[in-house]
């Protein structure tokens, strides 16, 4: 996964009674990233020792474990379900809304598959699944009114964006944009006059979904060729921090860094200038910092 400084085809014909007047919940950011691992402590020491996060239970799911880099957000592993031949290690993306139950009553009015209900889960966060045009399942949280505080991290506390496969992004607007507010905000590539990556920020904050495009005649899923390898760098987080020369020194005291990263290098997004280095997770996924 890169690490980056930085600052559905869903049915709308059916809408319910009032549904056009109804007003859309805030969406105000990244809420967390759940990934499988095949080694847990590879992944702890990944997470804790090198990205300094804070290792916690999971609220969600008691096989899980948290690492978090703020009190709203973090990443969530999971064990790997057992006899699973896939290369998918992404288990779904998260983003905090303000109201979890309205906004799945909102979705819902406007024709998206949702439970009856949301979920509670045990430090009082609120929250529900939906599946993108793609069949990504992605989660609406509404974060406890008292989160636990985090302790200070020296190298990052923001997940800034987070990034997966995506075939069609025209399809996936129709729920990131049409539905949910998401607004454009950059597109590029490793070449020039290529789109390689489509980002979309959030409608009411600065974090940002990171449109990975695959070309194939696949619509929806990992390609069958795809390896491990290539699909734990399309779907990715990023971590923001605020000196990248400083981030790289610290991440190379302690045997942070191994020599599976990238050296540090600017974006092409034009917008800033950017510094990004990108490194292996060592839990079969990747992360930008």
């Amino acid at each position: 996964m890169k690490v980056r400084t930085a600052l559905m085809m869903v049915s709308l014909l059916s809408l319910a009674p009032g549904a056009i007047g109804q007003e859309r919940p805030n969406v105000t950011g990244i809420s967390h990233l759940a990934i499988f691992t095949t080694d847990p402590a590879k992944a702890e020491s990944f997470y804790v020792h090198d990205l300094g996060a804070m290792k916690g239970p999971d609220p969600e799911n008691p096989a899980g474990i948290r690492y978090s880099f703020s009190a709203t957000q973090f990443i969530e592993v999971l064990p790997l379900p057992t006899g699973s031949a896939s290369v998918n290690r992404l288990d779904h993306a998260a983003f905090n809304t303000s109201d979890a139950d309205a906004m799945r009553k909102y979705l819902q009015a406007r024709g998206v598959e949702v439970a009856s209900a949301v979920t509670k889960a045990s430090d009082g966060s609120q929250y529900f699944e939906v599946k993108d045009p793609e069949g990504n399942k992605i989660q609406l949280i509404q974060p406890p009114a008292h989160p636990v505080p985090v302790s200070e991290n020296s190298l990052s506390s923001r997940v800034i964006h987070i990034g997966y496969l995506v075939h069609d992004p025209a399809a996936e607007n129709a729920f990131y944009g049409t539905l949910l507010g998401f607004r454009p905000y950059w597109h590029g590539g490793m070449k020039e006059g290529v789109t390689d990556w489509v980002s979309q920020q959030v409608p009411d904050g600065t974090d940002w979904l990171e449109y990975m495009l695959v070309r194939g005649p696949e619509k929806t899923g990992i390609p069958a060729s795809m390896s491990k390898e290539a699909l734990g760098v399309l779907d990715h987080f990023s971590l923001g921090v605020e000196n990248m020369e400083k981030s790289v020194t610290l991440l190379y005291q302690g045997d942070r860094l191994t020599a599976r990263h990238s050296q540090a290098q600017i974006a092409r997004d034009r917008s800033n200038r950017d510094r990004s280095i990108a490194c292996d997770g060592g839990a079969e996924r990747k992360s930008e910092h």
